[in-house]
């Protein structure tokens, strides 16, 4: 999880910070009172004639446990900024419209308890705002046509029973869903509305679904304006979305054709800058536990090519050049977030990012100007977030914003990529983040921070977290393992039917190469993680007795649990070959493969930690294993926090959520 959010600026008038006395001042360590002021800047856009960039600043608002949103717009060529919309609610997702004399955007909409997301138009000219969409249920993408004329965007459908709803016969069948809910999942759909504010007319319709949740995907337009490409899945149950595939819509005829043949796991469509190609992601061989390459195939149909297919790496954004020969392409890369120009036909080539990492959550978050131009948000191992900015691919970086030179002037840890081999062959990583008063001879004792997904990777990137851990005076270890996605397919692959023994083997190996550095205390080791971070957590405390303390953040810790209460619920089949219901081997391996298994093993004092509300790693599993550990009389704190969703969101609880685990670190490290 990162925290990335701020209070106490003002981006009213000209949004002048005056940094500078903070940077002179005495370096001293971070403390959590810091995080307060560290903002986030976001979904940089460059605007058409390449001289601005629109982009979302958040900063945190205490009082009500939320998060401010604004859009800035950044001259280029100064570095001068002002705020461009500052007096909505949840604002996001900015986009320049063709001609460059209007920004569209999201923000809330309506009453406080049933407010939606709405599309609104910024005008340029006099600063004016209008709402253009009243869509009942939101938006949940939006594009505008390349005549600037019109917005297509995709909402979800009102329940045909909504009359009955009301009346109180608001019984639902239940899908393949997560188990809080509370409705049927209703489908989305395609709508087109004139930007001159005309009705809005429906595009698309069926039981058929635009997929929503993590893998809801941007729309792309023809340039002739005459077709969207979308992804398809089959319903609007989360847990068949795996079975989403690219499709062509024709605005005019509402006509749909699939694109290739592939029947599943597609996402992500782009037309080219001429309309003859279409750029998709679509995992190696199409199993899904590899990563996902960039395939290229005609507009008319096919299943094209993996242009990507010798970088080797997960692709977490695809963006055409401006002359449709290469694209831009970024994925994680060994402890770094990497961009390359990938031409459809030769080998790709790296960005010079020095030590910018571009911010990435599954989705790289880089923005390209019509001349070829990239605006990036990303963060340097020492910085948080800010705005950077490449006049070409070949250009030096430039960075734009300082909102968070006050944070790089303190004395933070510093960050190393460690690297080992495993018995298979693997050369894998993992980061070493050193206290800030670190003295070369001394022992300190190490926390190790394990990623989710398990598709994820531990990156250089500034992290509030790790830093604040350092500055108590612990090494912070950050290891790579199986599963993660920034050493290839084979090392993405591996984790296959094996979720639990080979990661932990890989942790191991790299616990012990930093030990070998003779900077460890043996004795005081920790252990923590979020979601799979959890999952492993558990499985390392069970498996491995040298630990003195851990955390188990929306830990994964019963497989089977995870399959049929999770919102992706049966998706998780392919982990472990087969459903747990159909045949026994298959029972067996989720069994073996579940940290709850091995869970009176567990002698190492544990804080647990979840949302009351997390449907993607339902607390139920949390409730598990703490009554598992009571009963076998091990130390064990179970916290809670009142909130929907998988992370823990709002300012106030995030900080809470950080002194309850440092406090947890301290009682037996210190």
């Amino acid at each position: 999880m990162k925290m990335a959010i701020a209070a106490g600026i003002s981006l009213a008038l000209s949004l002048t910070i005056s940094l500078g006395s903070a940077e002179r001042a005495a370096a001293r360590i971070i403390h959590i009172s810091d995080v307060r002021t560290i903002v986030d800047v976001s979904d940089p856009q460059i605007s058409p004639n390449g001289k601005q960039i629109v982009s979302v600043l958040s900063s945190p608002n205490y009082a009500k446990n939320s998060t401010d949103t604004k859009l800035i717009l950044v001259d280029i060529a100064t570095k001068a900024y002002r705020a461009a919309v500052s007096d909505r609610k949840d604002v996001a997702s900015p986009r320049w419209s063709p001609s460059g004399d209007r920004i569209a955007f999201v923000a809330a909409d309506g009453d406080k308890d049933d407010a939606k997301s709405q599309v609104f138009i910024l005008k340029m000219s006099d600063g004016s705002i209008g709402r253009l969409t009243q869509a009942p249920n939101g938006i949940a993408a939006f594009a505008w046509r390349p005549d600037g004329n019109a917005i297509a965007y995709v909402s979800a459908d009102e329940p045909a029973n909504k009359k009955a709803i009301q009346n109180h016969h608001d019984w639902f069948e239940v899908g393949n869903d997560a188990y809080l809910s509370t409705e049927a999942p209703t489908p989305s759909h395609l709508w087109l509305i004139p930007t001159d504010g005309g009705s809005a007319q429906r595009i698309t319709s069926g039981k058929w679904s635009l997929p929503g949740g993590d893998v809801s995907t941007p729309l792309s337009w023809s340039p002739d304006g005459r077709y969207i490409a979308i992804t398809k899945a089959p319903n609007a149950h989360l847990g068949d979305s795996n079975s989403s595939y690219i499709a062509i819509v024709d605005v005019t005829t509402r006509k749909i054709r699939k694109l290739s043949n592939h029947r599943a796991f597609e996402g992500y469509s782009t037309f080219s800058p001429d309309g003859s190609k279409i750029a998709y992601w679509y995992p190696k061989d199409g199993n899904p536990l590899n990563g996902a390459e960039v395939r290229v195939v005609s507009a008319g149909g096919g299943n094209g090519r993996p242009i990507t297919a010798a970088l080797d790496r997960d692709m977490t954004r695809s963006i055409w050049m401006p002359d449709g020969n290469s694209l831009l392409v970024g994925g994680t890369d060994g402890t770094r977030v990497s961009l390359w120009l990938q031409p459809l036909t030769g080998k790709a080539r790296k960005l010079n990012l020095g030590e910018v990492n571009p911010t990435w959550d599954y989705w790289a978050d880089v923005n390209l100007g019509p001349r070829g131009a990239i605006a990036l948000s990303g963060a340097e191992p020492k910085r948080p977030t800010e705005l950077y900015y490449m006049s070409s691919p070949t250009a030096p970086l430039r960075r734009l914003t300082n909102f968070n030179g006050h944070i790089a002037a303190l004395q933070l840890g510093k960050s190393e990529t460690i690297t080992w081999k495993s018995p298979e062959g693997f050369t894998e990583d993992g980061v070493l983040i050193y206290p800030p008063n670190f003295v070369r001879g001394r022992k300190y004792p190490m926390v190790l921070r394990i990623h989710g997904g398990p598709n994820s990777a531990a990156t250089t990137e500034f992290w509030d977290y790790v830093q604040l851990v350092a500055a108590r005076g612990y090494l912070v270890f950050r290891p790579n393992y199986r599963g993660s996605d920034d050493l290839g397919n084979a090392y993405e692959y591996a984790i296959f039917n094996d979720a639990g023994d080979g990661p932990g083997r890989d942790v191991m190996l790299g616990v012990k190469t930093v030990e070998a550095m003779g900077i460890v205390d043996s004795s005081r080791l920790a252990v923590g993680g979020w979601s799979y971070g959890g999952y492993m957590t558990a499985w390392l405390v069970g498996h491995y007795p040298v630990w003195k303390v851990d955390v188990m953040g929306a830990a994964e810790t019963d497989a089977l649990e995870q399959y049929d209460l999770s919102d992706y619920n049966v998706a998780e089949w392919y982990y472990f070959k087969g459903s747990p219901w159909v045949d026994r081997r298959f029972m067996q391996a989720y069994i073996e493969q579940s940290p709850m298994t091995y869970a009176a093993r567990i002698k190492t004092p544990t804080l647990i930690l979840s949302n009351t509300g997390d449907i993607r790693v339902p607390n139920t599993q949390s409730f598990e294993i703490f009554h598992a550990l009571r009963d076998n009389h091990v130390p064990v704190k179970f916290i809670v926090f009142p909130e929907s969703g998988h992370e823990v969101y709002g300012p106030v609880h995030i900080e809470d959520m950080y002194r309850i685990w440092l406090d947890w670190l301290d009682k037996y490290l210190k």
